[in-house]
């Protein structure tokens, strides 16, 4: 009985991956293609059939497993960097606001200003404070710039998280319906076989 149950889903295996077969052929982007891949290849024939290594069929599930969980990982690393690079700009904005209103204000004294106890020339403090206000601004474009890139890789990584979990739902669903298919062509020689005896 244990032996028939491993044919059966051997085949069952076995046709999902004839019928994905145009799929696989094409250049692989994660580890979970690269080893559909190699458990095809690696199968046996059978009438018709690949018989594929159970051991190896459990690998492959392990392998879609830690890959779905190292992308989740991905995804919550990559939402911490955005809130923290959220909270850096906001901090960053503020400042800027702040710096210029100082700026404002002092542009509107005299020439002759005190700053830290030292005399400046309205012209030499105009000029620090917009170095202040340069600095800040190549900051928060720097910032903003890592946002955008970590948003980014951030949808690109719920991307493939979402495929590789669609295809292996898919890959569930036909598995099971061939199960099923086979397991009533099985039935239905056991109906054959009994009838004639």
């Amino acid at each position: 009985m244990s032996n028939k149950f491993y044919i059966v889903a051997a085949f069952v295996i076995a046709s999902v991956f004839q019928m994905n077969a145009q799929t696989d052929s094409l250049k692989t982007e994660t580890p979970i293609q690269d080893e559909f891949s190699a458990l095809i290849q690696e199968s046996n024939n059978y009438q018709g059939y690949k018989v594929v290594d159970y051991d190896k069929l459990i690998e492959l599930r392990n392998t879609t497993r830690n890959y779905i969980t190292e992308l989740k990982e991905e995804i919550i690393v990559h939402k911490n960097t955005l809130d923290q690079q959220k909270e850096e700009i906001s901090k960053l904005k503020s400042e800027l606001e702040s710096t210029k209103e100082d700026l404002k204000r002092v542009s509107e004294e005299k020439d002759a200003l005190m700053f830290l106890g030292m005399p400046f020339s309205k012209g030499g403090y105009k000029g620090m404070m917009w170095g202040i206000v340069a600095a800040l601004v190549a900051i928060l474009l720097i910032l903003f710039f890592r946002y955008k890139s970590s948003n980014a890789a951030t949808k690109d990584a719920q991307q493939k998280l979402d495929e590789t979990e669609k295809e292996f739902d898919a890959y569930r669903t036909k598995a099971l319906e061939k199960e099923q298919r086979l397991g009533r062509m099985l039935q239905d020689e056991r109906n054959k076989a009994s009838g004639t005896s």
